[in-house]
């Protein structure tokens, strides 16, 4: 079975709505590209005592998850020091980490036509961003060289931590994706197929659903009612999600049904 995969979008800008979370649509685009689907999504405010929580209850969950922002080197960024926490790890300065960031420091240092000043009070500050949870493996930043990390739980789980920006955050997903997890690509080709019916309510169409789960465990049932639409008025979306093989079996159970029940439908 291939694992769960969550993503944790980090950051008080994203609950107050001074910026919108762009990280979940283009993580649904990268995992549907490999034949993987998201399971769960949890937002988090920049408080250190739910991010802990978040993570802790991350890791124990056996899943593959990412975890967006907070791992800067301002005050409000809890992230490292969360995720640390969360394992009951020290938090450390990842050799490699520092080395990139000192690339990254350097380069800076070249374009604005300035010397090299390592001990500079900033460029010293610049370091806390490779300071990690002992144990963990850095993840390559393509845009600037400062590297997000990945931490693994004693299960088969992890998190993978990358910055907030999604000019650098999609990448980095990408790249673990494509590290770790390309055995797991197209393993369960997943189908949705679903119909829109007339002329039922909802609570007419939940025995079926429930017979439906109960003789096809992998599948699972959904019903989306509209009232208001303004192409097909007010009707509901019926259908069904799982692997092709058990829903093409399924299906027929659903068609048989829902005439049965007095429906009118018509297949997306």
């Amino acid at each position: 079975m291939v694992p769960g995969i969550g993503l944790i979008i980090i950051g008080d800008e994203i609950l107050s709505g001074k910026r919108a979370d762009k990280h979940m649509t283009k993580v649904l685009e990268l995992l549907a590209a490999r034949g993987l689907r998201l399971a769960w999504v949890e937002y988090v405010g920049d408080d250190p005592v739910r991010i802990t929580a978040c993570l802790r209850a991350a890791f124990a969950s056996g899943d593959i998850v990412f975890s967006c922002g907070g791992i800067g080197a301002t005050p409000d960024d809890h992230t490292r020091r969360c995720a640390a926490r969360a394992l009951d790890r020290e938090l450390a300065l990842h050799p490699e980490a520092a080395a990139l960031i000192r690339e990254r420091v350097q380069d800076m240092a070249r374009e604005q036509g300035l010397p090299y000043e390592p001990q500079r009070p900033d460029n010293v500050q610049r370091l806390q961003m490779g300071v990690f949870p002992v144990g963990a493996c850095i993840i390559p930043n393509p845009y600037n060289k400062i590297p997000g990390f990945s931490c693994f739980g004693k299960g088969a789980g992890a998190v993978h931590f990358v910055p907030g920006f999604p000019v650098m955050a999609w990448p980095m997903i990408e790249w673990v994706l494509e590290r770790y997890y390309a055995a797991l690509f197209h393993r369960s080709p997943q189908q949705e197929r679903s119909v829109r019916i007339w002329g039922v309510q909802e609570s007419e169409l939940a025995p079926l659903m429930e017979r439906i789960e109960r003789e096809h465990p992998r599948v699972r049932t959904f019903s989306l009612p509209s009232v208001d639409d303004p192409v097909h008025g007010r009707h509901i979306e019926v259908g069904l999600k799982g692997s092709s093989d058990t829903v093409a079996v399924a299906w027929e159970l659903l068609q048989a049904g829902l005439p049965e029940l007095g429906a009118e439908s018509r297949t997306e």
